[in-house]
């Protein structure tokens, strides 16, 4: 007699029927209630959320380069003589930039 290995099992057909049952029956939420609750959790009192404008002013204390500092042409960061690598046409690059 010949088999069939592609065939499902029994057992496995039967599991996956009642667990398919099972799925079915569970009350799950449609999308609107989810849509809804998504909503009703953005607009809590009190939270500032990502699309919020908040009216603040940054005071931010500016220094200037020192005579011993350079700009990585790379990084574009500030760094001190000791840190400069290479200086090729008038551009400066820090030790982490060019290895």
């Amino acid at each position: 007699m010949a088999s069939d290995y592609d065939e499902v099992r029994p057992d496995v057909k039967e599991s996956q029927e009642s667990s398919l049952e099972a799925l079915r029956t569970e009350n799950i939420p449609d999308a609107r209630s989810v849509v809804r609750e998504l909503e009703e959790a953005d607009t809590v009192d009190g939270v500032n959320l990502p699309g919020d404008y908040i009216a603040e002013e940054l005071i931010v204390e500016v220094v200037p380069q020192k005579e011993d500092e350079f700009l990585c042409s790379s990084c574009f960061l500030v760094q001190h003589r000791s840190q400069l690598a290479q200086e090729k046409d008038a551009h400066a690059y820090c030790i982490e930039c060019e290895g």
